[in-house]
């Protein structure tokens, strides 16, 4: 089994925090693996500051619990809500191609069908899957 996280951060605007991967398509929210050794909120910590440039404060509030076996064979992804941050300097590399701020209601034609499906559920009111 391999399990991820990803972090749903907004600004003072009200707008949520997208990153654009190099390796993979779409706008996602930031997050990546638990590494080996890693509680689930240290790899949220690490991922949030290393792709979005989040330092989070506080403690995160958990979503939900999420298969994602359509794209890896028993994989799980937590998703998390960060209610206090300050920024950070994200981390050098090739992993990052793009991060921005979309209000819920106007996000990037390319974000993924995952993202916009929490999306909805997180701000609109739908119902919550179980299924990224």
């Amino acid at each position: 089994m391999t399990l991820g996280v990803r972090g749903i951060a907004m600004d003072d605007a009200g707008r949520v925090l997208l990153v654009r991967h190099t390796y993979a398509r779409g706008w996602h929210f930031p997050g990546g693996g638990v590494e080996h050794g890693e509680t689930a909120l240290q790899a949220l910590v690490r991922e949030m500051a290393e792709e979005g440039g989040v330092a989070v404060e506080g403690a995160p509030e958990l979503i939900g619990v999420y298969s994602n076996h359509a794209v890896f064979p028993n994989d799980h992804i937590l998703l998390y809500r960060i209610p206090r941050w300050a920024p950070c300097k994200a981390t050098p590399g090739h992993e990052i191609a793009e991060r921005s701020f979309f209000p819920p209601d106007v996000l990037p034609s390319d974000a993924t069908r995952g993202t916009r499906r929490r999306m909805a559920e997180v701000f609109h009111g739908g119902e919550q899957s179980t299924i990224w």
